[in-house]
């Protein structure tokens, strides 16, 4: 059977690649939208982030022995503590200034941690196996889907709608809501809202780490792992609109689709396809498809 003249098995095939594809754009995009929203900060650093994620998951196996079920919990634990602590040594004191030198200290950092990593450890990736659990593929008579691959997009899935619901329809999110454009005001009413902020920051930097684990089995570890990726993150949260958390999931998925369905038509065009949509929306959208306007 063809579709369009592309045998449906390489057609399904693709179209699931684009589909994992697009669960890490969701994932990453939606840790950038959440900082940015909440804390007006473009982190740059989000592509190492999601380095340290995968590497702290290999470390974890290589070093300490601790399965892919530990290190789904502590590595991003651990890249979260680092964001917590990135933010009280650094980007507190910026939230008052333009935001381009937030912008300036995290491509700093990011560039200093991928450097540090490089020289460790080289640019050569480092393999971390499928757990056993997750291993194999499901045969759906059309194609063969790898339970791993399926795994991550369920799991990318419930965490953007989970956060998603936490911060649009819950009093927490409400309160980071109400912090971030009045803080005097919400700490009247007994709210610590530095702290808040500092979370904050720390779970968009968490998310990213979980991603970077996710990643880990599927694509080897290597220190440019995340720059390879966050200008294309980038382009799918200015896309979704900056600061639109469920703009952000629904723009990460629907490109990464585009994008697989794009090899499949014309490979050429699949490393630019997402940028020229951006292209096209800004010119005609330019707060993204669900940003607002100012």
């Amino acid at each position: 059977m063809e579709i369009f003249g592309i045998p449906l098995q390489a057609f399904m095939g693709q179209l699931m690649l684009g589909l994992v594809n697009g669960a890490f754009y969701a994932m990453l995009s939606l840790g950038l939208a959440v900082i940015f929203g909440l804390l007006g900060i473009v982190n740059f650093a989000h592509g190492a982030l999601y380095m340290l994620g995968a590497f702290a998951a290999w470390i974890m196996l290589d070093q300490f022995g601790m399965n892919y079920w530990f290190a789904l919990v502590l590595a991003p634990l651990t890249v979260g503590i680092l964001g917590v602590i990135i933010e009280r040594l650094f980007l507190k004191h910026l939230y008052k200034l333009d935001p381009l030198y937030g912008l300036l200290l995290t491509f700093g950092l990011a560039l200093v941690l991928e450097g540090v990593f490089r020289e460790i450890y080289g640019v050569s990736g480092q393999n971390y196996n499928v757990p056993d659990l997750l291993a194999g593929a499901m045969d759906l008579g059309f194609m063969r889907l790898p339970i791993y691959r399926a795994w991550v997009v369920v799991v990318s899935l419930v965490v953007c709608l989970g956060t998603w619901f936490l911060i649009e329809r819950t009093r927490l999110g409400a309160y980071l809501r109400a912090g971030t454009e009045n803080a005097p005001l919400v700490q009247a009413f007994g709210v610590n809202v530095p702290m808040m902020v500092m979370l904050t920051y720390g779970a968009g930097a968490a998310l990213a780490g979980l991603a970077g684990v996710l990643a880990a089995p599927i694509i080897q570890v290597n220190p440019l792992m995340g720059s390879n990726l966050i200008i294309v993150v980038f382009a799918v949260v200015v896309i979704g609109g900056m600061g639109s958390i469920l703009g952000s999931v629904i723009t990460g998925l629907g490109l990464g689709i585009v994008e697989g369905l794009t090899r499949v038509f014309y490979p050429e065009a699949s490393n630019i396809v997402v940028f020229v949509i951006m292209v096209i929306v800004l010119m005609f959208r330019p707060a993204g498809l669900f940003g607002k306007e100012a």
